[in-house]
């Protein structure tokens, strides 16, 4: 069985209340359902953890060191700008794929740069919560096992 974190970072706690437009009307909660539902038939147990403090995302990242086999990240903001993720990320070893509910690439010019993308073993953006589906689906693939 793999054990797969799924991570989310600043505001995503305030999904389906703030910016509707961008990130539609599904709580976090909600999405967490929708990703449990859709990996019922995979051998996986899934954990879910949202901050809104980069010290505390940094803190949990290393603590799946040793203990999880990949993680789905939508670090929010921090994408943008937080070295000190990108070194956690970097650090553990662990298989981590970069998931964002809207294209980043689309959004404003700020967002259309993320410095964990390349310690990431892919980015998933403009999908909503299937992108962490999609996520899930690669990480359960066997050729990440031994990274």
């Amino acid at each position: 069985m793999k054990k797969i974190l799924v991570m989310n970072g600043p505001n995503l706690n305030m999904l389906g209340i703030r910016e509707k437009g961008v990130y539609g009307t599904k709580t976090l909660g909600d999405i967490n359902a929708f990703i449990t539902e859709k990996a019922k038939d995979w051998d996986v147990e899934l954990e879910f953890y949202q901050s809104n403090h980069e010290g505390a995302m940094i803190d949990k990242l290393h603590e799946a060191f040793g203990k999880k086999d990949g993680i789905i990240l939508n670090a929010g903001a921090y994408t943008h700008y937080s070295y000190a993720l990108r070194d956690a990320i970097s650090s553990i070893s662990i298989p981590c794929v970069e998931v964002h509910l809207s294209d980043i690439h689309a959004r404003e010019e700020f967002r259309h740069v993320s410095v964990i993308k390349e310690v990431c073993i892919a980015q998933i953006c403009g999908r909503g919560e299937q992108g962490y589906v999609d996520a899930l689906a690669l990480l359960m693939e066997d050729k990440f096992e031994d990274q």
